[in-house]
């Protein structure tokens, strides 16, 4: 092992949190860029299908089309994939930004569909595809680029940190959906302030990109540059063949992972509108809350992953997801608690959020990471993320305890991954970062 890769006891540096708040802040602009569409949904559904269209097709083709960006995850995420695994992490890390920016401040100018008819919908998908291969190389490429910078015994609390900036994207997108619900009225919204939010979003992204010029590449990737033998092969070709037994486990985790978003971020409050007949500037601000405190449980899950292992970690918060949207969906069909403090608990017990990239970086070695993260993470989660709104919105007229009943099956696939790989397996990947070159 290389001198720049001894193991290191000491706590993170300021040239630690430095790395880790540039990245987070980035990435956190990037998923703004991202998730802002799904704030508006139902506006985007007014005014880019035709008028005469039932109110819920009209929806449900505007989450279609949300989720497309889902879709585009796995193509973009193995291509950027690997040119992060053969020429740097930072370069990958700050193009996936640029490339998520412009079709934001794109989507900001175009014309709707009373302007060009059908062409309105068909070029808004073409841009969220754009945006979704944009985000299928930033998660990955994310994770890897913290988990190289850190320390042994201090990379659960940094990917934890990096998550809750991650997810302080979805925060940032709720908090603007909220000051313009109160600032403008809902015709206002439809005729004219609909565009702030991507407007701004392609803002956003050139303040990402200059963040980024001050990132160094990692130690891991510099120390793999002076063993070009162990860059000879494409690394998806290596991922697959020589690492297949790391594949089941990353999906069925990128899964659990996806179906805590899912239904915090992107279902609820649209249900929230749509069932309970909140108002868009109350719902958009209970979403704020339960957002800010998946940020917190994000930080928390981290510091209980480097106390306990990252696979314990899975087991304790794949208990907590069933819980945390339990209490909250009982607050808001039987007015059990205030939705502000249910959507809180909710936040907090869906700190899988900040466990699995602990598990997902120690699952491949150093010169095929990024590949073999984004070759799994992507895949699941563009197939799970684009039908899963549709299937709980579709079901939701059938019970409202459809989201309930739902993390509950996901909590129990992390239980049984963890049981499996974690522990009857014994597949380690606490020290597996810090093992990653020899």
């Amino acid at each position: 092992m290389t001198a720049s890769l001894q193991l290191r006891t000491q706590p993170l540096s300021r040239a630690d949190y430095k790395t880790l708040g540039l990245a987070a802040l980035g990435g956190a602009l990037e998923i703004y860029d991202f998730i802002i569409f799904v704030f508006f949904a139902l506006t985007l559904s007014q005014l880019f299908f035709p008028p005469d269209m039932p109110q819920w097709l009209r929806l449900l083709q505007s989450f279609g089309i949300f989720v497309t960006g889902y879709l585009a995850r796995p193509l973009g995420g193995i291509l950027m994939a690997h040119f992060a695994d053969r020429l740097g992490r930072k370069r990958v890390f700050s193009l996936s930004i640029l490339l998520m920016a412009l079709p934001c401040l794109l989507i900001g100018v175009m014309p709707t569909y009373v302007h060009i008819g059908y062409w309105a919908p068909l070029i808004l998908l073409a841009l969220r595809i754009l945006q979704g291969a944009a985000v299928g190389g930033e998660v990955p490429s994310a994770w890897v680029f913290v988990a190289e910078h850190s320390p042994p015994g201090h990379r659960g609390y940094a990917l934890g940190v990096l998550q809750a900036g991650l997810t302080f994207g979805y925060l940032l997108g709720a908090l603007v959906a909220t000051w313009l619900s109160r600032v403008y009225s809902p015709e206002q919204i439809l005729d004219f302030a609909w565009r702030i939010p991507f407007l701004l979003g392609g803002v956003f992204g050139v303040v990402g990109v200059w963040l980024r010029r001050w990132l160094s590449e990692t130690p891991v990737f510099m120390a793999l540059q002076a063993q070009r033998d162990a860059l000879g092969e494409f690394p998806l070709r290596a991922v697959l063949r020589e690492h297949r037994q790391a594949l089941l486990p990353a999906v069925l985790l990128t899964c659990v992972l996806t179906s805590a978003v899912v239904v915090l971020v992107v279902i609820t409050p649209t249900v929230m509108q749509q069932r309970f007949g909140m108002s868009a500037s109350h719902t958009f601000a209970l979403s704020a809350v339960g957002i800010v405190f998946l940020n917190i449980g994000c930080v928390l899950a981290g510091m209980l992953v480097d106390r306990l292992g990252a696979w314990r970690g899975v087991i304790v918060y794949s208990l907590l997801l069933p819980l945390g949207v339990g209490v909250l969906y009982a607050s808001l069909i039987n007015d059990w608690l205030s939705p502000g403090l249910a959507y809180a608990i909710a936040g907090l017990a869906c700190g899988i959020v900040g466990v699995v990239p602990s598990v997902m970086v120690g699952l491949f070695p150093a010169h095929i990471r990024v590949s073999g993260i984004s070759f799994t993470y992507n895949i699941a989660y563009a197939l799970w993320a684009s039908t899963t709104p549709l299937m709980l919105i579709a079901l939701m007229p059938w019970s409202p305890w459809v989201c309930v009943v739902y993390c509950t099956v996901m909590g129990g696939v992390g239980l049984a991954t963890a049981a499996f790989f974690g522990l009857k397996r014994g597949v380690d990947v606490d020290g597996a970062v810090a093992r990653s070159v020899t």
